[in-house]
Parts: C-alpha cells; structure tokens; sequence
C-alpha cells in the first residue's frame, strides 16, 4: 500500500517517514475489516492539519463548523483501475497537542495515532454515530495501538514544517 503524508501544519515539526509507517500497520489492521474485493488497501493519503486548516474541510466535506480531530475520504476505484480501497485522511496535530497537554497519561504520539486508527477504521465501512457503535470502534481502535506499540511522530522540537 502506498501511504504518503503532507504536513499541512507549521507549528509540530513531524517525521513524516514514521508516520507513514505507523500508518501503514494501522491501515492493515483495519484491512481485515474489509471486504474480501476492497483488498488490498492501494493508497492512503494522510494530510496533518491544525485547527485553522481543518475547519474548512470540515466544512467542505461534512458540513459542520469548526475544527475536529479526523475526517475521512473514501474513493471508490475508476473504471479500469485495480481494486482496492483508496482514502484520505485529514488529522488534526494541533488537537492531538492540547488533549496530550492536559492528559498526562497520554502522548501526542497515540492521539495523533488514535486519529489515524479512527480514520482507517471509518474507510472500512465503520460507522459511529450509535453509542454502541462508537465503543466498538473505540476498543478496536485501542486493541490496534497496542499492537503497534510505541511511535514518535516528532522530528524534535518545534518551529518550521516537515514536508
């Protein structure tokens, strides 16, 4: 699976490498959510956004104001084209900041994964708009970043953008 991410956002100076990768693990633990023909996953785009940056997307593609941690966009493939499960990913860097700010117990590194997570988890056809629905996607989601263990997303410090 290709994964490439654009780090939108100047303010958290990320190793895009690792993020791709930690992605990618991800991606595959969700795969397993698939549909036996929506395998492979082919391409995962990952755009790191903060507040100001996702709010018209958030707009845009779900019509709500304001910033949010996630948002998910799933393509279907073009006639002619292999199949596979195609999708965007726009999270929010600024947010995985402020919540591991005020949560001690929890690193940028697994917000920022949990958003990630949570996203794969909505482009293999996971919804969570029940109360149910929601904690099944939240165990998933948590069974999944203890299977990937430790990550650090940051290039070490803060200051200009790693693109």
């Amino acid at each position: 699976m290709n994964v490439t991410v654009y780090n939108h956002q100047r303010k958290i100076r990320l190793d895009r490498r690792t993020l791709a990768g930690a992605a990618r693990r991800l991606a595959s633990f969700a795969e397993r959510r698939c549909a036996p023909e929506e395998r492979p996953w082919r391409e995962l785009v990952i755009h790191v956004l903060d507040d100001a940056g996702i709010a018209p997307v958030n707009q845009a593609v779900v019509g709500h104001e304001g910033a949010t941690d996630v948002i998910t966009q799933r393509y279907d493939p073009l006639p002619g084209e292999p199949q596979g499960l195609q999708g965007e990913l726009f999270v929010n860097a600024q947010r995985a900041a402020e919540i591991a700010e005020h949560n001690k117990r929890w690193t940028f590194d697994r917000e920022l994964a949990l958003y990630i997570a949570h996203g794969c988890d909505h482009l293999t056809g996971a919804d969570d708009h029940e109360p149910d629905d929601y904690a099944r996607m939240r165990r998933r989601e948590l069974r999944w970043l203890k299977r990937l263990g430790d990550v650090n997303f940051l290039c070490g410090g803060t200051g200009g953008a790693s693109r």
